[in-house]
């Protein structure tokens, strides 16, 4: 006869979103899934067992923002960066892909660039993921019913509306080249408006999916990029990231995000992303269409490095990222909007460049030749919840924005909590260790982190994937044994 239990953990202090205690129990694991929460079960009843020592046990985070193989092959990079997000904590990493240079560098069909992604990404993930995915081509908003649908990745974007007059890292003139695009195709306003369109018309055309069909941007204005980066060159007075800072000022955020808002209304699409948030300026826009377009559901995402960088941490380069680090302030006033409830998801947007890649050749210091993107995953938990907390955001909370929240909006309805039924995401977190973040102990194959030298409190010690042990105590168990999250699931 098999016992009730494939593996019990015991003594953990669990951490559930939308509550508002911590209380010790028992975790039972059958088949993947969890299937009893309770004190004092008996050992017997399950083939394995392990002692969580009193540890905090949250739902494995979702990290909803992320951009694996964008600088290296994809089931390469997979590995690796699937290793960090297992190190921080992250049990489903959900990244933003698109035709064109970077990932996998070809343009054309979704048909055929589809499944090469699910290609090079099986059987190279530690944790579980999935995609999104943004409409390059005019012929792929054609093809937007088939990702929805059958492809089970009904989220569209990450759209850069930056790409009108720059690349990823900084002034440009040959987005058409390295974007691939097809003669006669435009990567401008109207492109973006049709993918507002076109997703309209699917929620219209699948109701069931309606709540899952989004777009989500990625909020600058190229007009005023172009303007103020040649401004902030010629004037040469900033250096590093205030340089970049001033560069892509906030208020190209708002200008950007007001377009959203009224091109949403417009077509009738009734969900947007605004990705990660960086400034007050950013933030006030987006609360402000909020209010315009009532009919229109703007889900609010800010990510970890705009929470704990900023452009007084002396990263330099190595820091570089769109939208740019913003100021002490700006960072103070989006925690508020953390605390307040505002803030609706934290993400990593987590892109690993390599140093060798990432800094200018023959001059490190220079922010202007460097590339932009750094990668995050493996600090994710342990950094939300040691500068959540210390500003008085309770675990419950940060378990909300980095586990529940994001499973809901994304419609990854087995993952964010823990509960019969549920996927047996777990992670395990010493709430006590202090500890210094230092790039040697990074399971990233990044090699630097802006972070650095950031002391936390609180380390994940142990991370499962559906009830499989893949992280412990600073070492991958196991092979990869992550699998394709089709959404909604």
């Amino acid at each position: 006869m098999s016992q009730p239990f494939d593996l019990l953990i015991k003594n953990v202090r669990l951490v559930r979103p939308h509550q508002t205690t911590v209380d010790l129990c028992d975790i039972g694991i059958k088949e993947g899934r969890f299937v009893q929460i309770a004190p004092n079960i008996t050992e017997e009843q399950a083939a394995a067992s392990h002692d969580g020592q009193g540890m905090l046990a949250f739902p494995g985070a979702i990290d909803a923002h992320t951009h694996v193989g964008i600088y290296r092959d994809l089931a390469e990079d997979a590995r690796s960066e699937s290793q960090a997000a297992a190190q921080g904590g992250v049990t489903t990493a959900m990244t933003y892909i698109r035709t064109g240079s970077y990932y996998l560098n070809m343009g054309g069909s979704w048909r055929e660039f589809w499944p090469e992604v699910l290609r090079r990404s099986a059987g190279n993930y530690y944790v579980d993921y999935a995609y999104h995915v943004s409409p390059i081509e005019s012929r792929q908003l054609d093809e937007m019913a088939y990702l929805a649908t059958e492809a089970g990745a009904p989220n569209f974007g990450e759209i850069f509306m930056f790409y009108g007059s720059h690349g990823l890292h900084g002034r440009s003139d040959n987005q058409r080249q390295w974007l691939m695009l097809p003669d006669g195709d435009q990567y401008d306003l109207a492109h973006f408006e049709q993918i507002c369109g076109r997703a309209a018309q699917l929620q219209q055309q699948y109701p069931d999916l309606a709540p899952y069909i989004q777009v989500s941007f990625h909020c600058e204005t190229p007009e005023l990029l172009r303007f103020y980066e040649k401004k902030v060159r010629e004037q040469g007075t900033l250096t590093g990231l205030p340089a970049w800072h001033a560069a892509r000022p906030p208020h190209s955020e708002a200008i950007a995000i007001a377009i959203v808002g009224a091109m949403a209304q417009a077509v009738g699409l009734q969900q947007v992303n605004i990705l990660h948030i960086t400034s007050k300026a950013a933030m006030e826009a987006a609360l402000t269409v909020r209010t315009a377009y009532p009919q229109v559901q703007f889900g609010l995402e800010v990510a970890a490095a705009h929470l704990l960088l900023d452009t007084e941490t002396p990263a330099g380069p190595l820091g570089k990222v769109n939208p740019p680090i913003r100021t002490p302030a700006d960072r103070d006033y989006l925690w508020g909007k953390v605390l307040d409830g505002t803030v609706e998801w934290i993400i990593t947007d987590h892109a690993a460049c390599p140093q060798a890649m990432k800094l200018a050749a023959g001059n490190p210091d220079d922010i202007w030749g460097a590339r932009a993107g750094f990668g995050g995953m493996e600090y994710l938990l342990p950094a939300i919840y040691s500068e959540g907390t210390r500003r008085g955001l309770s675990p419950n909370r940060v378990a909300e924005l980095i586990c529940a929240n994001p499973a809901r909006r994304f419609g990854l309805h087995r993952k964010g909590d823990v509960a019969p039924g549920y996927d047996a995401d777990l992670v395990l977190l010493d709430p006590e260790k202090k500890w210094t973040i230092d790039a040697a102990a990074a399971l990233t194959a990044q090699e630097y982190t802006p972070f650095a030298g950031l002391t936390l409190t609180g380390q994940v010690q142990q991370t499962y994937v559906r009830g499989n042990l893949v992280y412990d105590r600073g070492r991958i168990i196991g092979t990869p044994l992550g699998q394709y999250q089709k959404r909604p699931g």
